[in-house]
């Protein structure tokens, strides 16, 4: 889990979302063990029968659940974003179990190794395979959230549910010892992939946003699409309100230029404190919504309508 964090260049993931997401583990156990039990007894399935199908079911839907939420509420920007915290709720989840076997089963030290290292990997992979597609779903706007979600739990129950047959099957030793080289290897090839769209991201959007600046600079917004809109906008609204449109555009505007900056300071290896500015922006934002109102945010929705990325940016100038 150290090793992921420290491997983002761009230090994307906060540290105390890394902690909320081991939280999440913890808790999404916790439950687990309780909801097993109680279905185990009533299923009158064996062990090993419910460990194969009901078992995975049960454990990655409650992990899932905080993936679900960081995600659709625009906390998660790129899916390498996604990845980490994903493995963090699963890394949370295994200590617990683990923790919970190691007093309920007598075995030696080495089992115990092989293990723990197993079960850990699966269900960090099974949770970052889960936040990755639901990710990349909600990215390329592929189907709705269910559908998403859906396709993306029907992956990680699919990978969680075959460790689980190959336990009765496979040398524990070998099956630990096959995730320890898989996982590296698909979160090497997440990572790279994410670094290469960040980048892109950062330098289209970018440019796209200092072109908006200085059209505002340069007192010819107006000539624009962008202004031509806001300037048919008369017909529906008071002037007033459109003029507090256009503050609001060119806040979006400013904001947007900040995050990405930002983002390329961490990739630089620099930390920048935080910026009384951007509060006092964030709050003169919420003052224009409001005078706005729901109408009228509806009809600059064209102008406003950002990616999951764009939305990301402002909670994270928010947490900042």
């Amino acid at each position: 889990m150290a090793g992921l964090v420290l491997i983002d260049s761009y230090k994307l993931v906060r540290l105390k979302a890394v902690l909320f997401a081991l939280a999440a583990g913890f808790l999404a156990a916790t439950v687990s063990y309780f909801l097993n039990g109680w279905l185990l007894q009533g299923s009158g399935l064996v062990d090993s029968d419910y460990s194969k199908y009901v078992a995975p079911f049960t454990e990655e839907g409650l992990k899932c659940i905080w993936v679900v939420y960081l995600i659709y509420s625009d906390r998660v920007g790129f899916t390498v974003d996604a990845a980490i915290l994903g493995f963090g709720i699963g890394a949370g989840f295994a200590v617990v179990e683990n923790l919970y076997y190691l007093s309920a089963l007598d075995a030696s030290t080495l089992t115990w190794i092989i293990r723990g290292f197993g079960t850990a990997i699966m269900h960090g992979m099974t949770t970052t395979v889960f936040a990755i597609i639901l990710q990349s779903l909600k990215q390329r706007e592929n189907g709705g959230r269910w559908t998403a979600s859906i396709i993306a739990f029907a992956m990680a129950y699919l990978l969680h549910s075959a460790y689980n047959h190959a336990i009765y099957q496979i040398p524990p030793l070998i099956l630990a010892a096959s995730l320890i080289v898989i996982a590296p290897i698909l979160i090497s090839l997440v990572f790279t992939q994410s670094e290469n769209q960040t980048r892109t991201w950062l330098g289209t959007g970018f440019d796209t946003d200092q072109e908006l600046m200085k059209l505002f600079m340069s007192g010819e917004f107006s000539k624009s699409r962008i202004g031509e809109y806001l300037t048919s906008l008369k017909e529906h609204f008071k002037g007033t309100i459109v003029a507090d449109m256009l503050c609001l555009v060119r806040i979006r505007v400013e904001l947007s230029i900040r995050a990405k900056g930002l983002l390329m300071m961490r990739e630089a290896g620099f930390e920048p404190k935080p910026d009384e500015v951007i509060r006092a922006k964030f709050e003169e934002m919420a003052y224009l919504e409001k005078a706005i109102g729901k109408t009228g945010l509806l009809a600059i929705e064209p102008i406003l309508k950002w990616s999951s990325q764009d939305l990301w940016q402002l909670n994270m100038l928010a947490e900042q």
